[in-house]
C-alpha cells in the first residue's frame, strides 16, 4: 500500500502549492505562478538529481520524453487559458475526468485494464470532484451546458483528455530510467523550455519571480514533493489509480479553505470529499 501513502501524499503536496500560491503569491500572473513553482522546486529536486546514480536508460526513453513534452506545454498553456476565459467553476470540474479517460490512455499505451472494483472507485473520484468544484448556486449540469456556451470548459476538457496522455506517457518514460531520476531531469528541462517561452512572448516579470523567495521555496518544496511522490507511486500501480487518488488534492483544498480561509458551502464540500474518499478506498482495498 505505499503506492496508496504516497499518492496521497503527492495530492497533499499539490494543494499545499495550490494553497500557499493563492494565499501568498496573489500578486503574480497566471504564468508566472506556473513559473514559480518549476523554478523554486529545482532546489530541492537538483540534490535528488545529482545523488541518484544516472539509470541506464532504456531504448524508448527519448522518444517517450520528446512525444511527452509538446503536449505537456500545451496542456499547461490550455490550463491557463481556460482558468482566464471562463469561471473556475465552469472549467475546474472537468480536471478531474482525468482519471477516467486514462482508463482508455493508459490501456493503448500501458495495456494496464482496471479492475471493475478500480472503476466504480475511479468513477465515485470523478464524481466528487465535479462536484466538489461547481460553484455556489449553480446546477449540477452547469458545467456541462457551459461545454456549448463556453470556450474554457471545452478547452478545460481538452486539458483533462490531455493530461490522460502525459501521466500514461510519463509512466512509460519512467519505467525505462528510474523515478528519481526523471522526475528532476524532466522537471529541469520543462522549467528551461516554459521560461523561454515565457520571456519570448513577454509573459515574465524577472523581478517579480523573486520578490517573495520564502514563500517562493515553501510552493517550491510542495512542488517537488509532490512530483517526487507521483514518480515512484506510478510506478507502482496502474496510472489510472495512482491519478484518481491524486485528483483527490481538492480534498485538502476544502480542509485549507474550511479550516485556513473560513470558506463557506462546507455541507456541499464535505458530501463531494466523502465521494472522493470512498473512492479512494475502493481503489486502495479492492482495485
Amino acid at each position: 500500500m505505499l503506492w496508496l501513502f504516497l499518492s496521497l501524499l503527492s495530492a497533499f503536496s499539490w494543494a499545499t502549492a495550490d494553497a500557499f500560491t493563492k494565499g501568498r503569491l496573489s500578486h503574480l500572473n497566471p504564468w508566472e505562478m506556473v513559473e514559480v513553482r518549476l523554478l523554486y522546486s529545482l532546489p530541492f529536486l537538483l540534490p535528488v538529481f545529482l545523488l541518484v546514480p544516472s539509470p541506464r536508460l532504456q531504448p524508448g526513453f527519448w522518444r517517450a520524453v520528446g512525444m511527452l513534452l509538446p503536449v505537456e506545454i500545451a496542456a499547461l498553456l490550455l490550463y491557463m487559458a481556460a482558468i482566464r476565459t471562463s469561471p473556475l467553476s465552469l472549467t475546474l470540474p472537468f480536471l478531474s475526468f482525468t482519471p477516467l479517460f486514462l482508463t482508455l490512455t493508459g490501456f493503448l499505451l500501458l495495456g494496464e485494464v482496471p479492475s471493475r472494483a478500480g472503476l466504480g472507485g475511479i468513477g465515485l473520484v470523478v464524481l466528487g470532484g465535479y462536484l466538489l468544484n461547481l460553484g455556489r448556486g449553480e446546477g449540477v449540469m452547469a458545467p456541462v451546458r457551459a461545454v456549448f456556451s463556453e470556450r474554457g470548459s471545452w478547452m478545460m476538457l481538452i486539458v483533462a483528455l490531455l493530461y490522460s496522455y502525459t501521466s500514461a506517457m510519463g509512466k512509460l518514460a519512467i519505467l525505462r530510467s528510474h523515478p528519481l531520476f526523471f522526475g528532476p531531469f524532466y522537471v529541469l528541462i520543462l522549467t528551461g523550455v516554459t521560461s523561454a517561452l515565457f520571456l519570448l512572448w513577454g509573459k515574465l516579470r524577472p523581478r517579480e519571480l523573486f520578490r517573495r523567495p520564502l514563500w517562493g521555496l515553501v510552493v517550491g518544496g510542495a512542488t517537488a514533493a509532490m512530483l517526487l511522490s507521483h514518480y515512484v507511486a506510478i510506478t507502482m500501480v496502474d496510472a489510472a489509480y495512482m491519478i484518481a487518488v491524486k485528483r483527490t488534492s481538492p480534498l485538502f483544498g476544502v480542509l485549507y479553505g474550511g479550516l485556513l480561509l473560513g470558506e463557506e458551502e462546507m455541507g456541499r464540500r464535505l458530501l463531494a470529499t466523502g465521494l472522493m474518499v470512498a473512492g479512494v478506498i475502493l481503489i486502495g482495498v479492492l482495485g
